[in-house]
């Protein structure tokens, strides 16, 4: 059996973990508290970062290298565009979440409020998670008023990027869905495919989701 480490509410495990469902590969979950930096889980990833796949007997890590990979091994459903223009567009989309966005929205909002790492909340963080969010919903918006998707006219891992994010964030209810209709319409179809099923049953002890948070229609 194939097995993901990861941590429940990482948008870069929820990434791979999409991946994998949507190609109908299935991995036993098994969380990991890295913030702990557990020797054992070290010598799967010496950097320390959750996800981790093992696969084959292999650990793979960097949630951008193992969906491309799986992408490379399992080309169906693909995620990525055959021509390197799409193909460039969906990493950029991808790198703005995991990295833009993370740094100035999940990190601020999801880590602080759920005290990953022990760490104790600090408002100066949640209130600037707050007021940047809207700029990237502002952002999304602009591409899907002009694409169907957020890369182009298909799903790809660019979508899944930004619904492992706005998933997360939605699980502390940080999301206003009121902000743009465009986007509360493309994460419900996000939100009803198959391989979102697992995310949505989620629960993190002591910290129950938004009530809205399965609810495929809101």
């Amino acid at each position: 059996m194939n097995r993901l480490y990861h941590f429940p509410l990482s948008p870069f495990c929820r990434k791979v973990r999409l991946t994998l469902a949507e190609k109908k590969i299935e991995v036993e979950l098994v969380e990991e508290r890295f913030w702990e930096q557990n020797p054992e889980f070290l010598r799967r990833n010496p950097a320390g970062k959750v996800p981790v796949l093992r696969v084959d007997g292999r650990f793979l890590s960097e949630s951008q290298a193992i969906c491309e990979w799986l992408e490379d091994t399992v080309p169906t459903p693909p995620l990525m565009p055959r021509d390197a223009d799409g193909r460039y567009e969906v990493r950029r989309i991808c790198a703005w979440f995991d990295d833009k966005f993370h740094e100035e929205v999940t990190a601020k909002l999801v880590y602080e409020r759920l005290k990953v790492g022990g760490r104790t909340p600090d408002a100066r963080n949640i209130k600037s998670g707050s007021q940047r969010i809207k700029y990237h919903l502002d952002y999304m918006a602009w591409l899907l008023d002009q694409r169907r998707w957020l890369a182009g006219d298909a799903m790809t891992l660019a979508d899944f990027a930004a619904a492992a994010h706005i998933s997360a964030l939605d699980y502390v209810s940080d999301v206003d869905w009121n902000r743009h209709a465009v986007i509360k319409d493309w994460y419900a179809k996000i939100k009803s495919r198959p391989a979102f099923r697992s995310i949505l049953s989620d629960q993190i002890p002591g910290q129950a989701p938004a009530r809205h948070y399965s609810d495929l229609d809101f």
